[in-house]
């Protein structure tokens, strides 16, 4: 079949095969949780509120289970990886937050970028030797309006736009999938970096940008336009399990990628800006701690 018209019944088994979906208590999360443990793998819902993910896994088929991670938090990111025994076969980095107003992480980070990229940067590091197959992000195609600010990542200097923010930390999902993908090669790991955006799905993301106007108007988008999170889980899906290249992007194959099935889809020139990926990797690094961890594979 081709991947025009792929859908979730179409997912290979995955029995015996472990994935983490981060925020995976509502929305495009949970139905990609959903229909991961429904083909058959064991998957780990990591999500901050682990009463809501309790009953979000409570209605899935097969093997579940529920752990606590807060991205906006790096102790608990160290918290998640330091308690992770055994292989991961796919990391799904799928949690974020959209066009808040401004806030900061426990660690002082704007919330869009830190909750978006550099709790996401942290969490794939710290349990990169463990993963043995994929590490897939859910970026948006918001990301065209985003811009790196190298020297001011965290709006640390006045001005803030919560559009702009969502717009840079979605374009930095798929600069860290580029930089990702890069490391993963240069030392001959088999493990890929993939990246996929839902489209315009009707998730309750839009509803908590802080502000009554805007949340009512993309609630009315929501119903007279939107798909549904089971549609808009597909990219994601398609981008960690099926075999397309490392550094591949997946989004819906209608108009605008606004709705429809998984292909793959093009990005800006800013993300395959393969320097600023580079220089924002660095930024990451020194920002959070963590770096890249793999070595080159003996010869």
């Amino acid at each position: 079949m081709g991947s025009s018209k792929w859908s979730a019944e179409d997912l290979p088994d995955l029995t015996g095969r472990t994935v983490v979906v981060t925020g995976a208590n509502s929305g495009i999360g949970r139905a990609a949780a959903a229909e991961l443990a429904r083909a058959g793998a064991r998957v780990v819902l990591a999500v901050r509120d682990t009463a809501k993910g309790g009953e979000a896994a409570a209605a899935m088929p097969g093997t579940t289970e529920v752990r606590h991670l807060d991205l906006a938090d790096l102790a608990s990111v160290h918290e998640f990886a330091d308690g992770w025994d055994g292989d991961l076969d796919i990391l799904i980095n799928n949690a974020g937050v959209m066009a808040v107003p401004e806030q900061r992480t426990r660690d002082g980070f704007e919330m869009q970028i830190g909750t978006n990229h550099l709790g996401p940067f942290a969490l794939t590091n710290l349990l990169l030797p463990r993963i043995t197959d994929r590490v897939t992000t859910v970026a948006s195609g918001a990301h065209r309006m985003g811009s790196i600010r190298l020297d001011d990542l965290n709006w640390e200097n006045g001005g803030y736009n919560r559009w702009r923010a969502y717009g840079q930390s979605k374009l930095a999902n798929l600069l860290f999938t580029l930089e990702l993908q890069r490391r993963l090669s240069e030392v001959g790991s088999d493990v890929r970096a993939t990246a996929a955006h839902p489209g315009w799905a009707a998730t309750n993301l839009q509803s908590r940008t802080g502000s009554f106007i805007q949340n009512t108007a993309m609630a009315i988008v929501n119903r007279v336009y939107a798909q549904n999170e089971e549609m808009g889980a597909l990219p994601t899906l398609y981008a960690a399990t099926q075999d397309i290249p490392g550094g591949s992007y997946v989004g819906p194959d209608g108009v605008g990628e606004q709705r429809g099935h998984p292909r793959l889809v093009g990005r800006s020139a800013a993300a395959r800006d393969e320097e600023t990926a580079r220089e924002l990797w660095e930024l990451s690094e020194r920002l959070t701690g963590v770096s890249f961890p793999l070595a080159p594979a003996a010869t």
